[in-house]
């Protein structure tokens, strides 16, 4: 689906669960519900459907390819808009539990909230519990849960009170407090965007009405100035660095601080291809001329000269592993945080964490295996601008590589020197 073209703020939602709990039929029935297929897509699912001797299958929305459809699995992941006439959304759909995962940590999908399906048949799974566990560490706020296939527990009360009893448990143990719990039937559309006539016992809102509740996360341009360097041109004789603002504004003539390197310049010229800007915020891509034309590279982050970001090279972390190969203690890694590569190693892994059952696997570890988390001491060859992610999540979040590959996720808790 294509962005829409207004410029109204948009509430961003991940729809997080289990494999097959019904994430890409939900996806569906809210763009089905709220009118925001086109013809031609709807005309699409049900030949499709058709074709395969099924009934319309609203996950098809998602699965663009014929592929996919004759396998009857979902295994794309999409960003999708859909709007009412209160407000618009953005649904970050992660089919893949391994995507969700890599999506949130390293974040790809930033959201404002999280929509956690369970399947009442199948009830809390192993996925379930580590979806969870990443909502917490990343501090997502604003949850709400639904108890999905109430058609196939005979739309019964016990089940969905049974299932939320469980869910809660696990919740108030990692710190998330979940704002509602909705029984619905993502097939047939029963309290996704109409009260359900099947459970005239919940007399709650519906998904589409909860959702209208939620907050806008603060913005980020009401943070101080963090501006990675992505590259340096030479446009026109002029030198030029060019970036994507993660946080706070700048504008012509304010004098910045580059950091690790310290070195401070004047911004002479915002540029912005086709437009004359002379300030620019949080979320655009833009481009700097600097006085004095500095030479400042990529990695660098502009920040205001009263408030810049911390230098260090050791950082208390969390993070999620994610390859199916172990870290072994001794191994070198590299580190990349917003624009910066670095080299790194693990000086110590504190302890290791089970992130379905949360039981506590070792202390001072000596290894780290695929989806456990491990609390660790990052040292890194060189200084680097970080942050902790609950103040300043662009520089709080990073992944560690492998040559090629992305081996985990982590976020920054703390700069120790």
């Amino acid at each position: 689906m294509e962005a829409p073209a207004s410029e109204r703020p948009q509430l961003k939602f991940v729809i997080v669960g289990h494999v097959d709990h019904g994430k890409s039929t939900l996806v569906g029935r809210l763009l089905y519900d709220t009118e925001s297929l086109p013809p031609s897509k709807l005309e699409e699912i049900r030949k499709a459907s058709e074709e395969l001797g099924y009934e319309v299958e609203l996950s098809y929305v998602i699965d663009h390819l014929e592929e996919e459809r004759s396998r009857r699995i979902t295994i794309d992941t999409a960003q999708t808009w859909f709007k009412t006439p209160e407000r618009e959304y953005v649904i970050i759909d992660a089919p893949g539990h391994r995507e969700f995962i890599r999506n949130m940590v390293t974040g790809a999908s930033q959201a404002d909230a999280a929509v956690f399906i369970v399947d009442a048949q199948e009830g809390i799974r192993e996925q379930t519990r580590r979806h969870a566990y990443v909502l917490g560490m990343l501090g997502i706020q604003q949850v709400l849960v639904l108890m999905n296939k109430m058609d196939l527990v005979n739309w019964q009360k016990a089940r969905f009170d049974e299932l939320n009893e469980e869910l809660s448990g696990f919740f108030a143990s990692i710190g998330i407090r979940a704002l509602g719990s909705i029984p619905v039937s993502a097939k047939l559309g029963d309290n996704v965007a109409r009260p359900s006539k099947n459970m005239p016992w919940y007399t709650g809102p519906t998904l589409l009405d909860s959702l209208a509740r939620l907050q806008l996360t603060a913005r980020p341009d009401n943070l101080p100035l963090r501006f990675p360097v992505q590259d340096r041109y030479t446009i026109d004789g002029r030198a030029i660095i060019v970036g994507r603002i993660e946080a706070g504004k700048v504008r012509a003539g304010q004098e910045v601080v580059f950091v690790p390197s310290g070195q401070k310049a004047r911004v002479a010229t915002v540029e912005m291809f086709l437009r004359d800007r002379t300030e620019a915020e949080a979320g655009e891509s833009i481009g700097l001329t600097l006085e004095g034309d500095p030479a400042i590279e990529r990695g660098q982050v502009a920040c205001p000269v009263d408030a810049p970001a911390t230098v260090g090279s050791r950082l208390s972390a969390s993070i999620f592993w994610l390859s199916d190969t172990p870290f072994r203690s001794g191994e070198t890694l590299r580190l990349r945080c917003a624009t910066q590569q670095v080299g790194c190693s693990i000086e110590r892994i504190e302890r290791l964490t089970d992130s379905s059952t949360l039981e506590l696997i070792a202390e001072n570890a000596q290894s780290i295996s695929a989806t456990q988390v491990g609390h660790v001491i990052l040292r890194t060859d060189r200084p680097i601008a970080a942050e902790p992610f609950a103040a300043m999540p662009s520089l709080g979040r990073f992944v560690l590589m492998r040559g090629h590959d992305v081996e985990a996720g982590g976020i920054v808790q703390r700069i120790e020197s």
